[in-house]
C-alpha cells in the first residue's frame, strides 16, 4: 500500500515546538510505501487541512481528486491553529500578545483534515482506521461515504476502529475527517484552565497518529502483560499475557495465536464464529529472579517485549507488539491519611512537577525527551499530567528514563462539570457517561503495560460522583488496571476508591520560605501529607528568554508596575499579575532599580522560595507523624512563554527556580531547616552515608565571620532518611541580612554537598487567620536589602571544551580572586554561541553559586554540539556582585579576551533597552541625555599591566558624543569622540590601552555633554 499526502513536505513529519514557524515548501508531494504484510499499522504521515466554510459538498472533500489548491499542509499530529503557524499564518505567538492576531471567528466552524491513500490490488486484507485524540468531535469520511460522524467521534481520549474494507479499493483513496470546534466545557476534551491564555481554536485538531491498519480475517487488540512481582523478595515474576482476538470476516475461523513474551515462547489456538471476538489469556510465564523495573536513582529500567501473531491455516493475519517493566507498585494510605506510594517494596518520597505540553498541542519527541532528561537533572523522580495525557512516546521516553508518571483528568472545566458545584464545565448529560467510560477504556488500555504509570487520578480538584466513579473503576478493572485508582488530587473521596490520600491546599501564589515548613495548620501546603500541586507561583525567567518573549514596553511594566495585568502569566484574573511577588520583591530584597535590577532579584528570590519547598518535603518525609509523602511543584513547566509555573521556560532555560530545585535535591544533602534553625543532612541513596563531617559559618554581608560550628561522624539513614547534624544557636552581633554557608564532607575531605544561604534576623510574618486557597498574606518581610551592599569582588574563570560524538563537554573552573572579605555571590554561567544567545538545552552539574575569597569550584556543562549551530561556545559569568564576563569556552582571563556586557554594568543615568537590533548579550545601555551619566565596567586582570579595551557602541544622530574614559578613577582618554554611526542599529568599535591592575578594576565611560552618550553594547578587554 502507498500512502499518499499531496502537497505536504517531508520535513512536516518533524515539525516541533519552534516557536517560529517552519518555512514549507508545498510544492513537493510526499509518498510513503507501506508494506501490505497483514499487521502493518502505518499513521497518515499530514494532511491538507482548510475551513468547512470554504467548501459546500462534504462527500466530495473525501472523494480522489478532489482540488486542493490554497489547502494548507500539516503534519500528522496538529491543531488548526498550529497547522495555520507551519505554514506562516501568523507571526510567533510566543512573542508579546501576538498570538492575538488571529481572529477566533476562523475557528467557529468545522476544519477538514484529507489525506489520500495509494492502495494495491491485495484483496484478501482488510483496512481499518485506528485513532483517538481528535478534539473534540469528528465526521470520518472515506470516498464518499461517511464511516463515523461527530455522535461516534466523540471526546479528546476515546479511541476508534473504524472498519474501512468495504469502503476502499485498489489505486488512489481519499480519507476526510471533518473536526468540530473544541469547547472544553462541553465536551470531555483538553483545555488550558488557568495555566496559560488559551489557544484562538481551542486546539482543536487532531492530535494523535491516525493509523491505517492491515490485516486479514483475524485481527489482535488489546495485547497486553498482566505482572505479579513476588515480594519482598523480588525473586519470581508471573508473567500473564492476554489479547483481543477478532474476526471480521463473515465465516467462522481457527485462529492459532503466538510468539514471545520476555523471551519465552507461549501459543494458543482459538475458535471463532463469524464477526465474534475473545479474549484469549494465556498460562502464565514464570520468570526466576526477574530483572525489575525501577524508578531513577532506586535501580535499573529493565523493559521486556511481548510479541505476537494471529495466524489463520498457517497465515498469518495479524500482529501486535508492546513492551513492558516488571515492577510492584501500592500506595495505601498512611496513619495520618497521607498517600503512600511503595514501589518494589521501598516507599519513596514523590518528588516531581506538573507537567504540561505545548501550548498548541504540537508534538516533538526530542523536545519532550529534552524535559525529562531535565527532571533527572533536577532530582524529581515525577510528573503529573493533568489532563493533556501525551502520546505512547511519552511514556515510552518515562519508562526508558525512570520517570514516573501520575496521568488524570483534568479540573475545572466538563470533566468535573457534574461535581463542582458550579465552576466551569456544563453538567453531564446522558451522551457523556459513556464518553467518559470509553475514555477512561482507551487510556487504561494504552497505559497499563508502561511501569512509569504509577496511578490514575480519576479526579482532580473534585471526585467524582458514584455513578461516574463505578464507570470509570469498571473501565479499569475491565482492562486490568495494575496501578493505584486515585479518586481526587484534593483532599476529597469517592464511594469505591476511597479517600483520595492528597490535599490540594495552595498555594498558587507567592509565600515566603519558611511557609513550606507549617505543619500547625491543616489547611496549608506545607511539608506534610501528599501535596499534589502547590508553589509560590511566578517564576520570573532569565533576561535572555524574557528578552524573546516581551517588548520593550512590556519589559518596562514588568518591573516598574506589579499590579498590571500580565498576558505572559495568566488568563485568570487571580493569577493575571504580579502583586503579590512584586510587593515580596520590593519588601525583602529593596525596590528594583530597573529591569537587570529586577531580574536578578527574581532570581534569588525564586531560588531560596522552590530550595525551601523541596527541602521542607525531603526533611519532612521521615517524620514519625504527619510525614511528607508527596509534592508536585506547580508546575514542572510551561507549554508558553510564561511568567508563572516552571522550574524552566519554554526555551528550555534554566533561571533560579530550577537551580534551587537541583541544589534541594541532591542525593546526600546539607539543608537549613526555617523553621528551627536546624542543620539536617538527608540522605535520597538507598545505602547509608557515614563519616561524614557538617559545617555551618554564619557571615555578616561585609564578609565578617559571625558562627562557626562543626558536626563530625555524621550518619544518615539512607531511603530518605534524615539526621540533624546540629542546630543554630542564636547569635549575637549579625547584620539585618547574612549569610550562612553550609559545608558537608567525606572522610576524605572532599565536599559532598554545598549550601549558601541569604538569612535575616527579621523574619518573614504571615497572617495565617487570613489565609486564603492560593496564598496566606505576608504583613512584614524579612529584610534582605544589605545584599545590595555586598562589596564588589572578582572571579578568574577558565574553561575547556571537548566534543565527543554528537555532545560537547564544558569545564568551567570559577575562583574567586578579590582581595576582601565578600563572596562572589550567586554567579550564574551561561553557555553562549552565536551572537551570545545561550545554548539550550543543558545540564550543569551545578550553577548559582557563591565563593568566598581564594575558594574554587568546577562546574560541568554538557549539551548537543548540533545547539551550538556551528559557532565556538564562550562563557558568560555573571555573579550578584561580580559583574558579566564572558571568555572563550576554551581558555580563560589571562593572555585572553573577556567580554562585559553594558547591561550587567553599574549605569548612572541611562537605562538598558533592546529596542534596536544588532546589541550582542540581551541588551545595551542608553545613556539620559545628560551630561555626567556613566556605565561603569568591573574589569578582571590576572596580572598588572597594558590591556586593549574596545568599546562597542551606536549613535544613530549625527552630532558626536565625546566620553571621558577612567581606570580606577585615573583617566585614561578624555573626550574621547563617539561620532555619529549613521543608524541606532549600526555598531562600531572604539579602541584604546589602558593600565589594569592585578584583580578588581574599575572602568568608567562618562558621557561629557548635555546629548549623554552613545548607546553602549560590551565592552572586549584583552590583556597579556
Amino acid at each position: 500500500m502507498l500512502l499518499t499526502v499531496a502537497a505536504l513536505a517531508a520535513a512536516l513529519a518533524g515539525a516541533g515546538v519552534a516557536p517560529a514557524a517552519p518555512t514549507i515548501d508545498t510544492a513537493v508531494d510526499t509518498v510513503l510505501a507501506v508494506a501490505d504484510d497483514a499487521g502493518a499499522a502505518t499513521p497518515i504521515p499530514g494532511y491538507l487541512i482548510q475551513s468547512s466554510a470554504k467548501t459546500t459538498d462534504d462527500a466530495a472533500v473525501s472523494r480522489p481528486g478532489f482540488p486542493t489548491s490554497g489547502w494548507y499542509p500539516v503534519s500528522s499530529r496538529s491543531t488548526v491553529y498550529a497547522g495555520l503557524l507551519q505554514n506562516n499564518k501568523y507571526p510567533d505567538p510566543f512573542y508579546s500578545t501576538n498570538m492575538k492576531s488571529a481572529n477566533p471567528a476562523d475557528f467557529t466552524v468545522p476544519w477538514w483534515y484529507r489525506a489520500d491513500l495509494t492502495l494495491d490490488s491485495q484483496s484478501a486484507l482488510r483496512t481499518y482506521l485506528d485513532f483517538s485524540g481528535v478534539l473534540s468531535r469528528a465526521d470520518v469520511w472515506v470516498n464518499g461515504t461517511r464511516v463515523a460522524d461527530s455522535l461516534q467521534v466523540v471526546g479528546a481520549y476515546t479511541r476508534h476502529d473504524l472498519d474501512v474494507t468495504a469502503q476502499v479499493h485498489p489505486g488512489v483513496n481519499s480519507v476526510a475527517i471533518k473536526v468540530y470546534p473544541n469547547d472544553p466545557n462541553r465536551d470531555l476534551s483538553m483545555g488550558w484552565i488557568d495555566w496559560a491564555q488559551t489557544p484562538p481554536d481551542n486546539n482543536m485538531g487532531i492530535v494523535r497518529d491516525v493509523l491505517v491498519r492491515r490485516s486479514g480475517a483475524v485481527a489482535l487488540r488489546g495485547e497486553h502483560v498482566v505482572t505479579k512481582l513476588t515480594m519482598p523478595s523480588l525473586s519470581r515474576a508471573d508473567l500473564t499475557v492476554k489479547a483481543v482476538v477478532r474476526n471480521d470476516s463473515a465465516a467462522a475461523v481457527q485462529a492459532t495465536v503466538s510468539g514471545t513474551v520476555a523471551g519465552t515462547a507461549i501459543s494458543q489456538t482459538v475458535s471463532l464464529a463469524a464477526k465474534e471476538k475473545k479474549t484469549v489469556t494465556f498460562p502464565a510465564v514464570v520468570v526466576s529472579n526477574p530483572n525489575v523495573w525501577w524508578p531513577a536513582g532506586m535501580g535499573g529500567q529493565a523493559l521486556h517485549d511481548l510479541n505476537l501473531t494471529a495466524s489463520v491455516s498457517g497465515v498469518a493475519s495479524d500482529t501486535a507488539r508492546s513492551r513492558f517493566g516488571i515492577r510492584d507498585i501500592k500506595a495505601p494510605l498512611n496513619s495520618s491519611g497521607g498517600r503512600q506510594y511503595v514501589i518494589n517494596g521501598r516507599p519513596i518520597l514523590i518528588k516531581g512537577g506538573g507537567w504540561s505540553p505545548d501550548l498548541f498541542l504540537r508534538w516533538d519527541e526530542k523536545h519532550a525527551s529534552d524535559k525529562l532528561k531535565y527532571v533527572k537533572d533536577l532530582g524529581l523522580n515525577t510528573v503529573r499530567l493533568e489532563g493533556h495525557i501525551e502520546p505512547d512516546e511519552f511514556f515510552d521516553l518515562a519508562d526508558q528514563y525512570g520517570i514516573l508518571t501520575m496521568p488524570g483528568w483534568e479540573c475545572c472545566d466538563k470533566w468535573e462539570g457534574q461535581v463542582n458545584g458550579g465552576e466551569k464545565g456544563e453538567p453531564w448529560t446522558p451522551e457523556d457517561y459513556p464518553v467518559a467510560k470509553a475514555s477512561m477504556t482507551g487510556e487504561a488500555e494504552r497505559l497499563r503495560d508502561h511501569p512509569s504509570v504509577i496511578s490514575f487520578h480519576i479526579g482532580s480538584d473534585f471526585a467524582p460522583d458514584a455513578t461516574i466513579e463505578k464507570n470509570y473503576v469498571d473501565a479499569l478493572t475491565a482492562a486490568d488496571w495494575p496501578a493505584p485508582i486515585i479518586a481526587a488530587a484534593s483532599a476529597k473521596s469517592s464511594p469505591i476508591t476511597g479517600a483520595s490520600g492528597m490535599k490540594m491546599n495552595g498555594p498558587y501564589d507567592w509565600v515566603p520560605p519558611s511557609y513550606w515548613y507549617d505543619k500547625a495548620h491543616a489547611d496549608s501546603g506545607g511539608a506534610s501529607g501528599f501535596n499534589s500541586e502547590t508553589s509560590a507561583g511566578p517564576d520570573i525567567p532569565t533576561m535572555d528568554t524574557l528578552k524573546r518573549m516581551m517588548s520593550a514596553s512590556e519589559l518596562d511594566t514588568l518591573w516598574k508596575n506589579p499590579e498590571a495585568p500580565q498576558y505572559h502569566r495568566s488568563s485568570s484574573t487571580t493569577f493575571d499579575d504580579l502583586k503579590l511577588f512584586g510587593n515580596a520583591l520590593a519588601g525583602r530584597y529593596g525596590a528594583p532599580a530597573n529591569l537587570q535590577d529586577y531580574v536578578r532579584k527574581a532570581q534569588l528570590a525564586q531560588y531560596e522560595n522552590v530550595r525551601a519547598e523541596y527541602e521542607s518535603h525531603s526533611r519532612n518525609f521521615s517524620d514519625a507523624s504527619n510525614p511528607s509523602t508527596g509534592l508536585i511543584y506547580w508546575m514542572l513547566n510551561s507549554g508558553w512563554t510564561s511568567l508563572h509555573w516552571q522550574l524552566f521556560d519554554a526555551y528550555l532555560d534554566q533561571n533560579g527556580s530550577y537551580y534551587g530545585a537541583k541544589k534541594a535535591n541532591e542525593p546526600v544533602h546539607i539543608q537549613y531547616s526555617y523553621d528551627n534553625k536546624s542543620v539536617v543532612v538527608v540522605n535520597q541513596n538507598h545505602a547509608a552515608a557515614s563519616n561524614l563531617t557538617a559545617s555551618v559559618k554564619l557571615y555578616n554581608v561585609d564578609g565578617t565571620e559571625k558562627f562557626n560550628q562543626t558536626a563530625a561522624n555524621v550518619s544518615v539513614p539512607g531511603d530518605g532518611g534524615k539526621v540533624t547534624a546540629l542546630t543554630i544557636p542564636a547569635v549575637s552581633g549579625l547584620s539585618a541580612t547574612y549569610l550562612a554557608k553550609l559545608v558537608l564532607t567525606d572522610q576524605s575531605g572532599k565536599e559532598v554537598s554545598r549550601n549558601v544561604y541569604w538569612l535575616s534576623t527579621k523574619s518573614d510574618v504571615m497572617d495565617w487567620a487570613n489565609n486564603d486557597w492560593y496564598y496566606v498574606p505576608t504583613t512584614s518581610y524579612a529584610d534582605l536589602r544589605g545584599l545590595s551592599g555586598l562589596a564588589q569582588t572578582t572571579v578568574a574563570g577558565t574553561a575547556t571544551t571537548t566534543a565527543s560524538g554528537d555532545t560537547t563537554t564544558t569545564k568551567v573552573t570559577l575562583k574567586n580572586t578579590g582581595t576582601g572579605k565578600a563572596p562572589a555571590f550567586f554567579v550564574d554561567t551561561h553557555i553562549v554561541g552565536a551572537a551570545g544567545a545561550p545554548v539550550l538545552p543543558i545540564q550543569w552539574s551545578d550553577n548559582a553559586v557563591s565563593l568566598w575569597p581564594g575558594e574554587s569550584t568546577t562546574l560541568t556543562a554538557t549539551y548537543r554540539t548540533a545547539d551550538l549551530k556551528g559557532a565556538a561556545p564562550s562563557v558568560r559569568i555573571s555573579g550578584w556582585n561580580t559583574g558579566t564576563q564572558t571568555i572563550p569556552g576554551n581558555g580563560g582571563p589571562v593572555g585572553g579576551t573577556q567580554t562585559y556586557e553594558a547591561e550587567n554594568a553599574l549605569v548612572s543615568q541611562g537605562v538598558v533597552e533592546a529596542n534596536h537590533t544588532g546589541f550582542t548579550g540581551t541588551g545595551f545601555v542608553n545613556y539620559d541625555n545628560a551630561n555626567g551619566g556613566y556605565v561603569e565596567w568591573t574589569v578582571n586582570a590576572a596580572t598588572a599591566g597594558n590591556a586593549n579595551v574596545v568599546l562597542r557602541y551606536a549613535n544613530g544622530t549625527t552630532v558626536n558624543r565625546p566620553m571621558n574614559i577612567t581606570v580606577n578613577g585615573t583617566a585614561a582618554a578624555s573626550g574621547l569622540a563617539f561620532a555619529g554611526t549613521g543608524a541606532w542599529t549600526t555598531w562600531q568599535t572604539k579602541s584604546l590601552t589602558v593600565n589594569l591592575a592585578a584583580g578588581t578594576n574599575k572602568i568608567r565611560a562618562t558621557a561629557t555633554t548635555a546629548n549623554g552618550g552613545p548607546n553602549a553594547d560590551n565592552l572586549v578587554v584583552t590583556t597579556g
